[in-house]
C-alpha cells in the first residue's frame, strides 16, 4: 500500500497499520523508528549545536519532497539560507533540481525581528495554505523564541501557545513536520516534548580524543521504536544510523547439521570431524603462535570448497595481510574473486560495534558468505571508541549473536594474556559467547621451543583432549602428534610424567589409570586426600583402589592410617 503524497514509503508490515509510514531516506533510521515515520506526525529534532540536526532533517526532506507535495523549509536567525545551502549541497542526498520546485526555502528573520510570535505563526500558516506541502521544517525555532519570550507585551502570544497552535495547524493540514531546536538534556520537560508525536535526540559523546555521535528515539507515537542509543556518522552521503542489533538474534536461522573443514591438516580429526556449521570459534594464543596462519587456512579452505568468505582485519593493512596469506596458501590468489571474497579493513579509534556489524553484514549478504574471519578480537577492542571498550563484553555478544543469526560460521583470533589456568582472552571474559575454543601455547622441551594446542571447548561435540603439537611450515600450519608423558604443559615448562611398571596386567579402565597416575604423582595418599585431589567423592574410589591393590598396581599400609602407594619406577 503506497501513499503518493510523500514519495517513497516504507513497506507496511502485518498487521496492517491505519497510519501509513514515511520512509526517511536515512539508512538505519526507519529500523530505529520501528518502520518509518508516522505520516502527518509532528516531530522534534533536538540536541546540542553541531550534532547533525539540520543534516538529518534535510536528508528526510530530499527523500520525500515532490513537485506535487513539496517541502517547505523555514529558516530563522540561525544562519542565512544561502549559507546553509552552500554546505548542504556537499552531501550526496542533495538534489539541486528539487530546489525551487519540490523544495522551497523561506526565511523568517523579518517576522522574528518584530518580536511577536503571532506574526511568525501567521507567515507559516499563509505559506502552508498557499503551497499545500507534504513536509514542513522549522529550523531553528529556538533562535527567535528566546528573545521573544523576554519581550511579551500585553496580549502577545506565549511560547507554549505558539507551539500548541503551530502543532494544531500542521497536523490539521495533514503535513509531516519537524521542529529543530537546541536543547540540553536537562530541558526534556519542555512543553514541546509533550506536544510532539516524535522526539529524536542527537548527541556527541566525547571521551578523551574520541567523539561518537548517537541518536535516541525518545518518543514515537504509534510505533515501537528500538530502545537505547544508536551510533550514527555524517559522511559525504549524509547521515547513516547504525541501529542496535539484539533483535536480529530472535531471527536466527536453524543450524545446519554438517561440519566445515578447517584447512589445517590434523585439526579436523581433533575437532571430531571439523567445525560444526554456524559455530563461533575462538582461537587464542600468544603473539607469534600462528593465529593468523590458522585463520587464513580456514578462509582458503572455504574458497576451495566453493564458499564465499569475509575477512575482517584491524591490525594489518589489507595489502600486507593478503600478501602474507598468499605466501602461506599459494593457490589462494587463484581462488579469490569479486563475488566470493571480501577483505574489510577497520582501524579508526572511534569505531562502534554497530558500525562494524553493519559493514560485515553488508558484505555477508552481498556475496552470500558462509565463513567470516575476525582477526583479531584484540585489535577490534583497541579500534573501538573508549566508551565502547568499557562495554566490550556486551558489544562482542551482540556482534557474534547477530552474525551467527545469519547462519555464518565465525572464526575469531585473540591474543592470550597470562598463563594457565589464569588464561585471559581479552580484558573482559568473553569465552561464554563462543561455541568452540582452541588454545595455543609455547612450551620448552629439552631446550627447544615447541608449539602446542588444545581443544578447550566444543559445545555438543566430541573432540580430542590431548595437547597436540603443531608446526608452522612454508605451506602453513600442520598438526603433529599428542604430547604425552608430560605434565604442566600450559606453564610453558612441562615435566616428564612418572611411568608405572605393572606386574603382568595391562587392561585398566580410564578411571583406574587416572587414579594410578595421581597416586604416582603424590607419592602416596589416603582415600580422602586422593578424592580431594581428583575432585570426586572418596567413596567412589573404594572399588577402584581394591582392584588396583589386587592387580599389584598399588599397595596400602594400614600403619600409616590407610595410605595407598603406586608400585612405580621413574623412567626417562
Amino acid at each position: 500500500m503506497t501513499n503518493k503524497k510523500h514519495g517513497a514509503k516504507a513497506p507496511v508490515s502485518a498487521p496492517a497499520r491505519n497510519i501509513l509510514s514515511v520512509a526517511t531516506g536515512v539508512p538505519g533510521f526507519d529500523a530505529v523508528l520501528g518502520g518509518g515515520l508516522p505520516e502527518f506526525s509532528f516531530n522534534l529534532i533536538a540536541g546540542s549545536p553541531g550534532s547533525g540536526k539540520t543534516t538529518l532533517a534535510q536528508q528526510v526532506m530530499f527523500a520525500n519532497a515532490t513537485p506535487e507535495r513539496p517541502a517547505l523549509y523555514f529558516t530563522v536567525l540561525g544562519e542565512p539560507t544561502l549559507k546553509m545551502l552552500r554546505y548542504q549541497r556537499e552531501f550526496g542526498f542533495f538534489d539541486s533540481a528539487k530546489v525551487g520546485s519540490a523544495i522551497h526555502y523561506l526565511n523568517l528573520s523579518a517576522e522574528a525581528l518584530e518580536e511577536d510570535l503571532r506574526v511568525v505563526l501567521d507567515r507559516v500558516v499563509s505559506e502552508v495554505e498557499r503551497t499545500k506541502p507534504g513536509i514542513v521544517v522549522v529550523d531553528s525555532f529556538r533562535t527567535f523564541l528566546g528573545p521573544i519570550r523576554e519581550a511579551t507585551p500585553g496580549g502577545a502570544m506565549t511560547l507554549d501557545n505558539f507551539i500548541q497552535r503551530l502543532a494544531l495547524h500542521l497536523t490539521t493540514w495533514e503535513v509531516t513536520s519537524f521542529l529543530i531546536g537546541e536543547y540540553g538534556e536537562q530541558e526534556q520537560r519542555n512543553p514541546v516534548f509533550t506536544v510532539a508525536d516524535g522526539v529524536f535526540w542527537l548527541s556527541q559523546v566525547i571521551d578523551r580524543n574520541s567523539v561518537v555521535r548517537k541518536l535516541q528515539a525518545i518518543k514515537v507515537r504509534g510505533r515501537a521504536p528500538m530502545p537505547g542509543l544508536h551510533t550514527f556518522r555524517i559522511t559525504d552521503a549524509g547521515v547513516q544510523i547504525f541501529p542496535r542489533i539484539p533483535e536480529q538474534q530472535s531471527q536466527r536461522r536453524p543450524q545446519e547439521a554438517h561440519r566445515l573443514a578447517t584447512g589445517v591438516p590434523g585439526l579436523d580429526e581433533a575437532m571430531g570431524g571439523g567445525i560444526p556449521a554456524g559455530d563461533a570459534v575462538m582461537l587464542g594464543g600468544p603473539a607469534g603462535s600462528g593465529k593468523t596462519t590458522f585463520a587464513t587456512q580456514f578462509a582458503a579452505e572455504g574458497l576451495r570448497q566453493g564458499e564465499a568468505v569475509v575477512i575482517v582485519v584491524f591490525e594489518e593493512y589489507p595489502e600486507e595481510y593478503l600478501a602474507r596469506a598468499k605466501a602461506r596458501n599459494h593457490d589462494i590468489a587463484a581462488l579469490i574473486g569479486p563475488s566470493n571474497f571480501k577483505l574489510i579493513y577497520l582501524r579508526p579509534l572511534d569505531l562502534s560495534v554497530d558500525e562494524t556489524l553493519a559493514e560485515i553484514l553488508e558484505w555477508v549478504h552481498a556475496i552470500g558468505a558462509t565463513r567470516v574471519v575476525i582477526d583479531s578480537l584484540s585489535g577490534f577492542e583497541v579500534a573501538l571508541a573508549p566508551g565502547f571498550r568499557e562495554d566490550f563484553r556486551e558489544s562482542l555478544y551482540r556482534l557474534v549473536g547477530a552474525l551467527t543469526a545469519t547462519g555464518v560460521t565465525i572464526f575469531m583470533t585473540t591474543e592470550v594474556v597470562g598463563s594457565y589456568p589464569e588464561v585471559r582472552f581479552t580484558t573482559e571474559k568473553v569465552s561464554f559467547i563462543t561455541d568452540d575454543i582452541i588454545i595455543q601455547r609455547f612450551v620448552e622441551i629439552d631446550g627447544v621451543l615447541r608449539t602446542v594446542l588444545a581443544i578447550h571447548k566444543m559445545r555438543g561435540s566430541e573432540h580430542s583432549h590431548d595437547f597436540l603439537t603443531y608446526e608452522i611450515t612454508a605451506q602453513g600450519a600442520v598438526l603433529g602428534g599428542a604430547l604425552r608423558n608430560y605434565r604442566g604443559i600450559m606453564t610453558g615448562v612441562p615435566e616428564r610424567e612418572v611411568r608405572l611398571a605393572h606386574r603382568g596386567h595391562d587392561g585398566l579402565t580410564d578411571r583406574e589409570s587416572s587414579v594410578l597416575d595421581t597416586l604416582a604423582r603424590l607419592g602416596g595418599a589416603s582415600r580422602d586426600l586422593l578424592g580431594e585431589r581428583m575432585g570426586v567423592p572418596s567413596a567412589e574410589l573404594a572399588q577402584t583402589l581394591v582392584r588396583l591393590e589386587a592387580l599389584g598396581y598399588a599397595v596400602v599400609t594400614e600403619d600409616d592410617g590407610g595410605t595407598y602407594r603406586a608400585v612405580a619406577q621413574i623412567t626417562g
